[in-house]
């Protein structure tokens, strides 16, 4: 299966009631990792990079050209997508130049007149070249590379005009956030969400697929409420980044307590030692994929 572009998987979750997943990778073994869970799973898959992964990995034509090869290399049969993660403007039009499958423009920090000017010009020259596209309005709670929301409910109005433009799929705040939820987080409001979809249904006769971001640490009932209800895409990266730490700390702990052995194996090899940490990302990422519902979606 050739990578990508995401609108169609993403619009066919949406129709069936389930969501696919978002992965953010950080370098090749963690690429495999996501890739092997899909594959074993049977789900088509977004394999992302956000700016500040890009940056550390090498940059966007690396990534693109590390997540290509490995689907080739690995025997990957799935659909992938190559996703920019809440990418700038600069960022999208870098991504749509070296050949991303698909991409986020966040212009959520601008002026809403300044995000949808800037959003219909990648979405423009993105479809051009058949590449989905995902916008974002409203902010969303917590930190990515950089760009911090307060968890602000999306406005309704600003989620119909980003609509309007054809984005291929919408991010819109509704109480989520990035990275680990506080002990006083409150909770997705659904009864936003399904405003939302009311609005977008009514302006443009068709569902519009919405995209869940902070999907790492939402209690499981939450996130099948919010797919029920028109989340088509999930999107994590902290819980892998958690499971990945546990495992390897835990291997630490286990190497230290039996270190004449472990040296003499020669597990001290960065391709053992680091293979506990690895296999956590793809636990992780099929528990995910179950939750979400798409295992057997390819």
């Amino acid at each position: 299966m050739p990578i990508v572009s995401a609108e169609k998987f993403v619009q066919a979750a949406r129709e069936g009631g389930y969501a696919v997943g978002g992965f953010n990778t950080n370098n090749l073994e963690w690429t495999q990792s996501i890739l092997r869970a899909a594959q074993a799973k049977n789900t088509p898959v977004l394999i992302q990079t956000s700016m500040g992964a890009a940056k550390y990995m090498g940059g966007y034509k690396l990534c693109k050209d590390l997540i290509t090869d490995l689907v080739d290399s690995m025997g990957i049969t799935v659909p992938v997508a190559i996703h920019l993660d809440h990418g700038d403007y600069d960022a999208a039009m870098e991504c749509i130049k070296v050949g991303y499958s698909s991409l986020m423009f966040d212009g959520s920090h601008l002026p809403i007149e300044e995000n949808l000017k800037k959003a219909k010009e990648v979405i423009d020259l993105a479809h051009s070249k058949g590449i989905s596209v995902e916008c974002e309005v409203g902010t969303i709670g917590g930190e990515e590379d950089g760009i911090i929301g307060d968890g602000e409910l999306a406005p309704i109005d600003d989620a119909v005009a980003m609509a309007k433009l054809g984005v291929d799929f919408l991010a819109a705040g509704i109480g989520n956030i990035h990275g680990p939820y506080p002990a006083d987080w409150k909770g997705l409001h659904i009864d936003h969400l399904t405003k939302i979809n009311e609005a977008l249904m009514a302006a443009m006769g068709h569902k519009v697929p919405i995209v869940l971001h902070g999907g790492s640490g939402i209690p499981d009932d939450q996130i099948r409420e919010a797919i029920a209800n028109g989340v088509a895409k999930v999107n994590v990266n902290t819980e892998c980044q958690l499971a990945f730490c546990k495992a390897q700390r835990e291997y630490v702990h286990e190497f230290d307590a039996n270190e004449a052995e472990y040296m003499k194996e020669k597990l001290f090899d960065p391709r053992k030692f680091l293979k506990k940490g690895f296999d956590a990302i793809t636990e992780s990422v099929e528990e995910r994929i179950d939750v979400f519902g798409s295992a057997n979606k390819a």
